[in-house]
């Protein structure tokens, strides 16, 4: 393989990211309430064009990334996706595409194969058809989406099987498993709600019981011990009922980069709810550089930055002080403690907020929308 060009060599000290998530889009057929897209979406004409997403694709894999995820909004929205795979297939990148299914029938799955796609990650709302159709804002979505999975398989393409799960779908959790093992899954995620973007507006209908978190827990560990071997099962576990932070995204500009639609660098996909912080776009300067001294990644990256307790906490290379964004949204400044963590002034705060709207009735949905 060719050296890549000297601007797009990251500096040796500053790690390569292990992946790129590539938001291609913000379009969406779905609307739901807990999505992580921000509350202000990007339309059509602002995403970047197929030539800047395969120059995107070339600069990762120089950068060393290896593991590509085509997310959105719908990824398959966007009528250039199948050049796109291929792009990324020919510079050998690992392709994962995180789908709803909606827009995906047995000839799209062949040829996405074709096109050298890896693997896939169907998302689902619930097992229940009509509270599917509530969560996602879309009529049919749950059978539309048992047949996509069935084109996945017959596709010959590995199946990840995801569920969000809150307090309207979570005691459904066996049978999502269920699901999972005979659309022949080889892996579900189990991901709890994560409250940023249109999760945060919705959090009141969202938020789980302490009950109900306990028993899932059980499930899990239970599914992990029946079914090991045929379905590896990945859950992520909620914060506001947590002791301990997770490090997120596996600490601020460590191992991860998120391009947005229009071409803006994150090191999460959330970062943009931060005040201050200066996003710089692929299309004007080199990834390698963004990555390696842009703005936004070093604000955080790192130890230096961080205030008490975090500062000196034996677990400050190891959580990296947790989400930057939930400091941010629950304490008023991203410098703090993540809230999820014991040690946080704020931790007993955010318990009461999870029990306040867990023990309530759940309002209406505000729904992902353009201008919503």
């Amino acid at each position: 393989m060719s050296k890549p060009p000297p601007d797009q060599r990251p500096d040796a000290t500053v790690a390569p990211p292990l992946g790129l998530l590539a938001e291609l889009t913000h379009r969406c057929p779905l609307q739901c309430p807990y999505c992580y897209n921000p509350l202000s979406l990007s339309g059509r004409g602002e995403e970047l064009s197929t030539e800047s997403g395969q120059q995107l694709f070339g600069a990762a894999r120089a950068l060393g990334v290896l593991q590509l995820h085509l997310s959105g909004g719908e990824p398959m929205a966007r009528p250039d996706l199948l050049p796109l795979v291929a792009d990324a297939a020919q510079r050998g990148l690992y392709s994962n595409l995180i789908t709803s299914g909606v827009l995906l029938d047995r000839a799209a799955a062949q040829a996405l194969a074709d096109h050298g796609l890896d693997h896939i990650q169907l998302s689902f709302q619930d097992t229940d058809p009509g509270m599917a159709d509530h969560l996602s804002g879309y009529r049919d979505s749950f059978a539309r989406k048992c047949a996509a999975a069935e084109a996945v398989r017959a596709a010959d393409l590995p199946l990840t099987v995801n569920f969000v799960v809150h307090r309207q779908n979570l005691d459904r959790l066996p049978e999502m498993i269920a699901l999972a093992l005979s659309l022949d899954a080889g892996r579900i995620e189990i991901a709890h709600v994560q409250y940023y973007g249109w999760a945060l507006r919705n959090r009141a209908a969202l938020m789980p019981t302490r009950a109900q978190i306990d028993r899932a827990s059980e499930i899990v560990a239970e599914a992990r011990a029946g079914h090991a071997g045929r379905l590896v099962i990945d859950y992520v576990v909620p914060d506001y009922y947590a002791a301990r932070p997770k490090p997120c995204m596996g600490g601020w500009g460590r191992q991860f980069l998120v391009v947005a639609p229009d071409g803006d660098v994150l090191p999460c996909h959330a970062a943009k709810s931060i005040p201050g912080l200066v996003f710089e776009n692929v299309t004007q300067r080199p990834l390698a550089d963004i990555w390696r001294d842009g703005p936004a990644f070093a604000r955080f990256r790192g130890t230096g930055w961080m205030r008490e307790p975090c500062r000196g906490c034996v677990h400050r290379e190891t959580d990296f002080g947790g989400c930057r964004c939930q400091a941010l949204a629950l304490t008023g400044a991203a410098e703090n403690t993540d809230p999820a963590c014991a040690l946080s002034p704020a931790h007993g705060e955010m318990l009461a907020i999870a029990e306040r709207d867990a023990g309530s009735a759940p309002p209406p949905f505000t729904y992902r929308r353009f201008g919503a």
